[in-house]
């Protein structure tokens, strides 16, 4: 039985599947779509990431390509309700639609609030944010490192507010502050200015401030990403953190060692008043001169309270000088007592002592003299025989010629030695001629005398003291005025003349913001 006739066109399972997904690509070439993500494993080993998205009625198959994933500002995370941009097409291998997503943000404030809950969570329990993990800033740093972008109002307060109170050495290092890059750039600031070295080109700050101003919490998600975080958890160097205003709170306010509110507050707590110090001195020097006063009166006093209770110096010898008097009186009877005894000790001696005895004493003595010198003769004896052998063996090893070589060969060596000292002489000489000469200029450029000839002066009172303050002397005083080509003598008249704020120029403006 042949087939009935029909004039359906055929068409291929390839044909088919490559018309619908021109069809959907044509239809959906640029969607946003509302869901939660489910059966995100993390990101593949070719580097594109797959899940799905899902509400309570429908699933959607989703890929994020590797060329995307790294330029997204939220990456994809497990249960993560999320608004994704993007384009839907088709996979025809296996006759599935998905979307490829380009762009993710969370689905209102509720979800980032809640993403950022979480991320804290975590980060806490890895210890990131432990209190006793923070460390104390130092009171006077030398070196300040600043991380924020040049060009707003931050760094302008920064320095601002730095010089007002401590003028110091500011490091500025240009981030920016918002957008994809930022979190990168300021982890990047701050591993750098941790790899500086105390003695190098660049000195290494003391201590660190990231700053910005205010914003919305999408404005400042940068400085929530783990990467910043985990920086300045782990930076070495002491970190201020002045994020938002002083009700913005970020993750990285909780890992620095110190958050201020504002940045100009934390300018306020890197360096302290320099007036405030210097009056602080001040009333050490005075309260130390006071106790110094105080200890040599209280010692005066105790002396001289010591001294009233000691006898007369009279008093005190004149007990020696009594026994001293009695001593002298009895010496010429102990004398006398003493001659008596040894002449008695001489008479019990004397009969033991005869000229026989003597003699006796005398031969024996004689005979252990006679004895020592033979003894003495043989060993000189045969020392000289060693000495002659020793001497006969190493005559028989010198030779003039020997010693004719030693001398040719070392006046070789001198002559060329010779040839080459004048050269190094005078070389020695020339470089040490001009180091003199660059010391000398060198001199000469910091020496005050050239301050004086630009038109300066230097004013000194009648006793040779630098008047530096109008509080110093008042009118009717007598100075003296140091010029370049002489000393002038002047007197002070009227009253004190008002200080006026320099004038300072738009360039010189600029320089002072930006160090």
């Amino acid at each position: 039985m042949s087939a009935p006739f029909t004039n359906a066109a055929e068409f291929t399972v390839s044909e088919i599947a490559n018309a619908v997904k021109r069809t959907v690509e044509d239809e959906f070439g640029h969607v946003r779509v509302r869901g939660e993500i489910s059966g995100f494993r993390g990101v593949h080993s070719s580097g594109h990431a797959y899940f799905t998205l899902k509400d309570e009625n429908a699933a959607l198959d989703a890929v994020v390509w590797k060329t995307s994933f790294a330029r997204l500002k939220f990456k994809p995370q497990e249960g993560l309700e999320i608004i994704a941009t993007g384009r839907l097409t088709t996979f025809p291998r296996s006759s599935k639609y998905q979307i490829v997503i380009e762009q993710i943000e969370p689905a209102g404030a509720g979800a980032l609030m809640a993403l950022l809950e979480d991320r804290r969570k975590k980060l806490a329990a890895e210890g990131l944010f432990a209190t006793e993990r923070k460390r104390e800033l130092p009171y006077l740093p030398r070196t300040i490192g600043v991380i924020t972008s040049p060009t707003g109002a931050v760094i302008r307060d920064i320095l601002h507010r730095i010089s007002d109170r401590f003028p110091s050495h500011v490091i500025v290092w240009p981030v920016r502050v918002q957008g994809e890059t930022a979190a990168a750039e300021v982890s990047a600031a701050i591993e750098g200015f941790n790899r500086f070295t105390p003695d190098g080109p660049i000195p290494r700050p003391d201590v660190l401030i990231v700053a910005r101003g205010g914003g919305s919490i999408e404005d400042l998600w940068g400085f929530n990403e783990e990467i910043v975080v985990r920086a300045v958890a782990g930076s070495a160097i002491p970190t201020i953190t002045a994020v938002g205003h002083e009700t913005d709170t970020t993750l990285v306010d909780y890992a620095s060692d110190w958050r201020a509110p504002t940045p100009t507050a934390a300018a306020e707590a890197a360096v302290p008043v320099r007036s405030e110090l210097i009056a602080y001195v001040d009333d050490l020097g005075v309260r130390e001169r006071h106790a110094a006063r105080r200890i040599s009166t209280n010692a005066r006093d105790r002396y001289r309270a010591a001294s009233a209770g000691l006898p007369r110096p009279a008093d005190l010898l004149a007990t020696a000088r009594q026994r001293l008097d009695h001593a002298a009186s009895n010496l010429d009877t102990a004398l006398r007592h003493a001659g008596q005894k040894k002449r008695i000790d001489l008479g019990k001696t004397a009969p033991r002592l005869t000229l026989q005895l003597l003699r006796q004493r005398t031969r024996e003595l004689d005979a252990r003299l006679a004895e020592s010198g033979r003894r003495a003769a043989a060993s000189v004896t045969r020392v000289l025989e060693r000495r002659r052998a020793a001497f006969a063996t190493a005559s028989a090893r010198l030779s003039p010629k020997a010693l004719q070589a030693e001398i040719r060969h070392s006046r070789s060596r001198l002559q060329p030695l010779a040839l080459r000292l004048p050269p190094t002489i005078a070389r020695i000489l020339d470089t040490r001629r001009q180091s003199l000469l660059a010391t000398g200029n060198l001199l000469a450029t910091v020496s005050y005398q050239n301050v004086l000839a630009r038109g300066f002066a230097v004013v000194t009172d009648d006793d040779g003291h630098i008047v530096r303050e109008t509080g110093q002397v008042k009118a009717g005083d007598q100075v003296h005025l140091m010029l370049s080509d002489g000393t002038l003598p002047a007197t002070i008249g009227g009253g004190p003349v008002p200080r006026r704020r320099p004038r300072v120029t738009p360039d010189v403006a600029e320089q002072t913001s930006l160090f």
